[in-house]
């Protein structure tokens, strides 16, 4: 199944402004937002989270099944899909994890 296809089985993500993805120390390594270019990875990292609980090497694993025929492409072109880089990095090291804090989106802004 291709990636778009995959993208419609996941939640909607329409209420979200951004995901942080935190290290272990509690800092922001990384922050996946709602707009052009990174919706699919926003939608992505959001179901991950809510299934796993934290990007860990399991939900990464699942990340890479749904990114499907772009992670090929992120391994033979480090640095070109950031978001799919993460995920074969926990992959290939083994271990680590991020936990996701989801930030909403609001008409308050």
């Amino acid at each position: 199944m291709a990636f778009a296809n995959n993208l419609k089985q996941l939640p909607k993500i329409s209420h979200l402004a951004a995901i942080e993805l935190l290290a272990a120390d509690g800092s922001v390594a990384a922050i996946i937002e709602n707009k052009a270019g990174q919706t699919g990875s926003l939608a992505v990292y959001n179901h991950l989270g809510q299934i796993y609980g934290a990007i860990t090497v399991e939900a990464a694993k699942k990340g890479l099944e749904i990114f499907e025929e772009h992670a090929d492409d992120a391994r033979q072109n480090p640095g070109k899909h950031p978001n799919i880089d993460r995920l074969v990095t926990l992959v290939t090291e083994g271990s680590g994890m991020y936990r996701v804090r989801h930030k909403f989106a609001t008409d308050l802004e």
